[in-house]
C-alpha cells in the first residue's frame, strides 16, 4: 500500500509536504511493516519546513494548520520501536536548529506538546537514543531568550514551578558520556545567560540548586582521580602515563570555565551556591589540608596535585568572594582543615567545622546524579589537632609550641621543599599576586604586594590628605593600608569563623604586612641560593622577585646582599671551570641566549611555566638516567643550567640596584687569529672546515683509521683552533698538490679528551662530542611528554706510525684546546667580576679589552 509514497514528484513543494502529512495521518499503528515509511516522512518533513523556512513561509502555515506536532506526539505513542524515537528527535532537533523564523519558534514552543516530548519516558537504555534527546534538548536551549523561556515554563503567581526542559537535563549532568555531560552544560549555560529572573530564581532554588554542590563533588572526584594519576607517573614516568594526566587536566580545566561560564550569567545566589559548595566540599576538607599532610588517607591527595588545584580554581574561577577567602585561608593552621573524632581544639565552639572522615568517604561513594543536598545551609564541623606527625618535616615550624599556618609551610617549601614543592608553591604565590578578584590589601597581608602598588596607594592617600609626608610616601619601610590591611583580613577571617566554622591561633595574623613581606623575601633569596633546584624553577622564583622589587635595593637587608652576592660568586666560580671543559666553544653563545631568555623570563607580565607543569617528575640529568658520568651530553646540560643560574643571579643583581637590564651580557669582542697560529698556516676558512674543502697540511701529521670493520684509510690529521671554535680534522692528501689535501671528516676539538692507549702506544683514543648542544629541556616536551636524546658521544682512535708522532698529535691537541679557551676565557673575563659588570653597564659604551 506503500508504493504510491515512491511516485516521483517535485521534492521541495507544498504538495510533497501535503502528500507527506496526509498519509502520516491515516498510520494507526507503527510496526515492521511501515516503520520505514514512518521515518522517512519524518525526515522529509523535517526538509521540507527547513526548506520553507527560508523559501516559502506557506509550508510552516500548513504546518500549523493540519497540527503536524500533535501527529508528531501521537506517532511517538503509537510506535513499538525505538527507531520512531530516534528519528522523531532527529526530525525535532532539525527544525529547531534551523527554523529562523521567530513565529515559527513560538509555535513549536506555544504547546504543550514539545513539552511531551521533553518527559516523554523514553527508553535509554539504547545509548543512541539518549544522544538524541540531549541534542533535541540542547537544540531547545538555543533557541531561548527572554520571551520564548516563558513558553517552556509553569508559573504559578508570577513565580516558575515547573522547567521540564532543565529539570530533565541536568538528570544527565554527570553521565559517563563526556559528550552527554558537554551537551547538557551548553543547555544549563543557555538557560542562565537568558537572564529571567524568576528562571534564576527556579534554578537556585530547593531542589535545583542541589545540581550545584553535585558538581563540585562531581569535580572532587575528577580531582582524586587526577591525584592517582600523578602518584603513578611519579613512580613510572613514561608517554601513557603523562598522556593520561594531561586528559585528565584538561577536563578539570574545562570543569572550571563550565563554573567560570556559569558565573559569568551574572547570577548572585548562583555565584554564592557555587562559592560556598567549592570551600566547604573542595578546598576546605580536601586541598588545604592536603597541601602539608602525608596523603595516607583515601580523602587525602599529594600536596603537587592541590598546589596545582589551587592555581587553577584562581585563575579561572573569578570570584572575589572565593580568592578572598582562599587568601585569608592561608592565614590558619592546617589543624583547622582536618577532620576530626569529636575533640574541640583551641577552645572551639562545637558543630563548627568539617565533618569525620567517614562522611568524607560518604561523599566520595555517592553517585553525583542521585546526589540530594540540604534544604539548609551548608554546614560543617571544627576539625580536632592532630599530631604533629601528620606534617612534613620540611614545613614544621620551629617553635613547636605554635601552630604553623598554610602561609608558613608554603614560604617552608620555598626555602626548603623539593623542585616539585618550590615550583607548585612559587605557582600559588604567583598565582595570588595576578589574581584580579583578590584586594590589594589582602596581597599586602600575604607580603606578595608590588612595590609599585605600595607607592601608589602611598600617592593617593597623601593627594586626599591622610597626612603622609614625602619621606614617609618614598621610604622602603612604609606600608601601605595600614589601617587597611588589617580591617580586610579580619574581614574575611572572622567570616571564615563565622560561616564556616574555622578557628586561627597563629601568631602570623598579628604580624604587620612589612613583617610578613620580609618574609617572602627571605624565602626568595633562600631559594634563590640552593644549588638542588632546576634553573627553570629558579627563574619563576626571580620573576617574583622581580615583581615584589621592580627598581629598589632598599628592601634587601645585609644578609640578602651577602647571600645574593657569594651564591653568584660560587657560581661564577664553577661556570669559569666550564672554560676549559668540554663545550666552551659554545659557552658564550649559550650565555647570550639564556640572558635574553632570562631578561623576558623576569620582566614578563607571568611566570614562563603554567602550574600543570608541577604534576610531571621533574627530569634530572644524572648517572640514574643511563648518561654516563663522563658523556659529553651530561656536561652540555650541567653547563645550560649553570648559565641560567649564572645571568639569573646577575640580572637580579643589576635590577636590585636599580639598573636596566641590557639585551646583551658584557661579553668582549672577538680578536684576529695571529698570523703563527695553525689556523692562518692551513688557510682554513673561517666558517670552519666542510668535507670536501682544501686545506694546507703544514702541521698535519699522518694517520690511520677504520671507520668500519676491516677497512682502514690513511689521512693526516690536524688540531686546529680559530678564536673560540676549534676542530679535529682527517684530510686526504692530495697526490698532485703537495702539502695540501681534502678535508674527509671534522669533529669539535673541546672535549676531545685525548687519551694514549695504554697498551699501544701509537694508538690515540679521541673522544668526538655532538657538534650542537642538546637542549636541557630535550628530556621532556613543552606538554610533559617524555623525548628520547638522539645526540650521543662517538669514538676516534687513530693509529700513528710510531711514538713520537702519537705524543706529537695529542701535543697538537692539547695547545689548540689551551689557545680555544684562552680565548673564551679572555672574552667573559669582565663578565665573571661582578663590580666590573655593574660597572660597565653605567656607561653605554660596549665593553672594551683594556689596554
Amino acid at each position: 500500500m506503500w508504493f504510491s509514497f515512491w511516485r516521483s514528484r517535485d521534492r521541495f513543494s507544498l504538495d510533497e509536504l501535503r502528500y507527506l502529512i496526509d498519509h502520516l495521518q491515516k498510520v494507526q499503528v507503527v510496526d515492521e511493516s511501515n516503520k520505514d515509511f514512518v521515518i522517512e516522512a519524518l525526515r522529509s518533513i523535517a526538509e521540507l519546513i527547513t526548506f520553507g523556512d527560508q523559501h516559502d513561509p506557506t509550508f510552516f502555515e500548513f504546518f500549523m494548520e493540519k497540527q503536524v506536532m500533535g501527529e508528531f506526539v501521537r506517532i511517538l505513542k503509537i510506535s513499538t520501536t525505538f527507531t520512531i524515537s530516534l528519528q522523531l528527535l532527529q526530525t525535532m532537533s532539525i527544525m529547531i536548529q534551523n527554523l529562523k523564523s521567530e513565529h515559527a519558534i513560538y509555535y513549536l514552543f506555544s504547546n504543550e506538546h514539545i513539552n511531551f516530548l521533553i518527559t516523554y519516558s523514553f527508553d535509554f537504555r539504547h545509548e543512541e537514543l539518549l544522544s538524541y534527546y540531549i541534542s533535541f534538548l540542547r537544540a531547545i536551549s538555543g533557541k531561548l531568550n527572554e520571551n520564548t523561556i516563558s513558553l517552556l515554563v509553569k508559573t504559578q503567581n508570577d513565580e516558575v514551578v515547573s522547567f521540564p526542559m532543565y529539570d530533565e537535563a541536568i538528570r544527565f549532568a554527570f553521565h559517563e558520556e563526556s559528550m552527554i555531560r558537554t551537551a547538557v552544560r551548553t543547555l544549563t549555560l543557555n538557560v542562565y545567560h537568558v537572564g529571567d529572573e524568576s528562571v534564576n530564581r527556579y534554578v537556585s532554588s530547593h531542589p535545583h540548586k542541589d545540581y550545584f554542590p553535585n558538581l563540585v563533588k562531581f569535580f572532587r572526584k575528577q580531582c582524586v582521580s587526577l591525584d592517582v594519576l600523578v602518584s603513578d607517573a611519579s613512580k613510572n614516568l613514561s608517554l601513557e602515563s603523562s598522556s593520561n594526566i594531561l586528559v585528565a587536566v584538561d577536563e578539570i580545566e574545562d570543569n572550571l570555565y563550565y563554573f567560570s561560564d556559569v558565573i559569568s550569567a551574572g547570577i548572585p545566589d548562583i555565584e554564592r551556591l557555587i562559592t560556598d559548595n567549592i570551600l566547604q566540599l573542595l578546598i576546605f576538607p580536601l586541598l588545604l589540608p592536603s597541601l602539608i599532610t602525608e596523603a595516607i588517607r583515601e580523602t587525602q591527595i599529594r600536596p603537587v596535585t592541590s598546589l596545582y588545584l589551587l592555581c587553577c580554581i584562581l585563575r579561572i574561577v573569578k570570584i572575589k568572594d572565593l580568592a578572598n577567602c582562599v587568601a585569608a585561608a592561608f592565614f590558619f593552621p592546617v589543624e583547622a582543615f582536618l577532620p576530626i573524632s569529636g575533640t574541640k581544639p583551641n577552645g572551639c565552639i562545637s558543630g563548627h567545622g568539617f565533618t569525620h572522615v567517614e562522611k568524607l568517604k560518604e561523599m566520595d561513594n555517592e553517585d553525583p546524579s542521585t546526589m540530594k543536598g540540604n534544604s539548609g545551609s551548608l554546614n560543617v564541623t571544627v576539625p580536632s589537632q592532630p599530631s604533629t606527625s601528620r606534617i612534613h618535616p620540611e614545613v614544621r615550624q620551629k617553635d613547636s609550641g605554635s601552630q604553623l599556618a598554610l602561609r608558613e609551610a608554603l614560604l617552608n617549601y620555598v626555602t626548603s621543599g623539593n623542585d616539585v614543592q618550590v615550583l607548585g608553591s612559587l605557582s600559588v604565590l604567583a598565582t595570588f599576586l595576578q589574581t584580579k578578584e583578590l584586594d590589594e590589601s589582602m596581597l599586602d597581608a600575604l607580603g606578595i604586594l608590588p612595590q609599585r602598588k605600595q607607592h601608589k596607594k602611598l600617592l593617593l592617600q597623601a593627594l586626599v590628605g591622610e597626612g603622609l609626608d614625602e619621606e614617609l610616601l618614598f621610604s622602603s619601610k612604609s606600608m601601605l593600608m595600614r589601617d587597611g590591611v588589617g580591617s580586610e583580613l579580619d574581614n574575611y577571617m572572622q567570616k571564615l569563623k563565622v560561616q564556616y566554622g574555622l578557628f586561627c591561633s597563629t601568631q602570623d595574623v598579628a604580624a604587620s604586612p612589612r613583617v610578613r613581606r620580609l618574609q617572602v623575601l627571605d624565602a626568595l633569596v633562600s631559594l634563590l641560593c640552593r644549588s638542588s633546584i632546576p634553573a627553570d624553577t629558579l627563574w619563576d622564583g626571580g620573576w617574583l622577585l622581580r615583581q615584589l622589587l621592580p627598581h629598589s635595593e632598599a628592601e634587601f637587608n645585609t644578609y640578602h646582599l651577602k647571600s645574593l652576592k657569594d651564591s653568584y660568586k660560587n657560581c661564577a666560580s664553577c661556570l669559569s671551570q666550564e672554560v676549559r671543559g668540554v663545550w666552551p666553544d659554545l659557552l658564550i653563545a649559550v650565555l647570550c641566549d639564556e640572558w635574553r631568555k632570562c631578561k623576558r623570563a623576569i620582566e614578563a607580565s607571568s611566570p614562563q611555566k603554567e602550574p600543570k607543569f608541577i604534576l610531571f617528575p621533574s627530569q634530572k640529568f644524572s648517572l640514574e638516567e643511563g648518561i654516563p658520568g663522563e658523556s659529553s651530553v651530561f656536561a652540555g646540560e650541567r653547563m645550560c643550567e649553570l648559565v641560567k643560574v649564572f645571568v639569573l643571579l646577575q640580572q637580579i643583581q643589576m635590577f636590585s640596584l636599580g639598573r636596566a637590564l641590557p639585551e646583551q651580557p658584557p661579553v668582549y669582542p672577538p680578536i684576529d687569529v695571529p698570523e703563527n697560529s695553525r689556523a692562518t698556516s692551513s688557510c682554513l676558512d673561517p666558517s670552519g672546515p666542510k668535507p670536501g674543502m682544501e686545506i694546507k697540511l703544514v702541521h698535519a701529521v699522518p694517520c690511520r683509521i677504520a671507520f668500519e670493520r676491516g677497512k682502514e684509510r690513511h689521512f693526516c690529521f690536524l688540531a686546529i683552533a680559530m678564536g673560540t671554535s676549534g676542530w679535529l680534522i682527517l684530510a686526504e692528501e692530495l697526490p698532485l698538490k703537495q702539502h695540501f689535501g681534502i678535508v674527509r671528516a671534522a669533529a669539535p676539538l673541546a672535549g676531545s679528551n685525548p687519551k694514549i692507549d695504554d697498551k699501544h702506544s701509537r694508538w690515540l683514543h679521541l673522544r668526538i662530542r655532538p657538534s650542537t648542544l642538546p637542549s636541557v629541556g630535550a628530556a621532556k616536551s613543552g606538554n610533559g611528554k617524555v623525548k628520547t636524546r638522539a645526540l650521543v658521544d662517538g669514538r676516534w682512535t687513530l693509529a700513528f706510525r710510531d711514538e713520537e708522532s702519537c705524543k706529537s698529535a695529542m701535543s697538537m691537541i692539547l695547545e689548540e684546546i689551551n689557545l680555544q679557551s684562552n680565548e673564551v676565557e679572555r672574552r667573559l673575563k669582565q663578565l665573571f667580576n661582578l663590580e666590573r659588570t655593574l660597572d660597565s653597564f653605567n656607561s653605554s659604551v660596549f665593553p672594551s679589552e683594556p689596554s
